[in-house]
């Protein structure tokens, strides 16, 4: 992605998982800048770079927690999704809910990937590595230059 940093989105609540999160994507081989939103209100004005989030960039990837406080991340997906500007975002679903319901309104909503986190910390961290490896060295993300309509 043209030797600049990713910028990732992680929205998410769990303490414990933003900090193994931050750890992994630290360590990792790619250049990033995480952002972490803990409250699913904040999500659309953090994304339309509103109030406080005035500066922050659209995100490259998008890691979101489905059990959030506020608006959860169904309803946060439905939105991103439906909004012109946002729905080239590639979102991964990374949610403890092994809900096949879950897993199905997700893809309805056009997730493109869904992920349950795994219990043990080791499995954890395999997983965000796994993540980064797949989302951020192998797949080709869209660029910020290009605009619905192509140009």
């Amino acid at each position: 992605m043209d030797g600049r940093a990713i910028d990732i989105l992680l929205i998410e609540d769990n303490p414990g998982d933003i900090r193994l999160t931050k750890e992994c994507l630290r360590e990792g081989k790619v250049r990033n800048n995480l952002f972490v939103i803990e409250d699913g209100f904040m999500v659309m004005p953090f994304l339309r770079s509103e109030g406080e989030f005035a500066n922050t960039p659209h995100p490259d990837l998008i890691l979101l927690d489905l059990n959030l406080p506020g608006r959860d991340g169904r309803e946060i997906l439905k939105d991103i999704k439906n909004d012109p500007e946002f729905r080239k975002i590639p979102i991964v679903i990374l949610t403890s809910s092994q809900d096949e319901k879950d897993v199905l309104q997700a893809y309805d909503l056009y997730v493109n990937c869904y992920i349950t986190k795994p219990v043990d910390l080791d499995q954890f961290i395999n997983v965000v590595k796994s993540i980064e490896s797949f989302w951020l060295t192998i797949v080709q993300l869209p660029s910020r230059a290009i605009t619905e309509e192509g140009f």
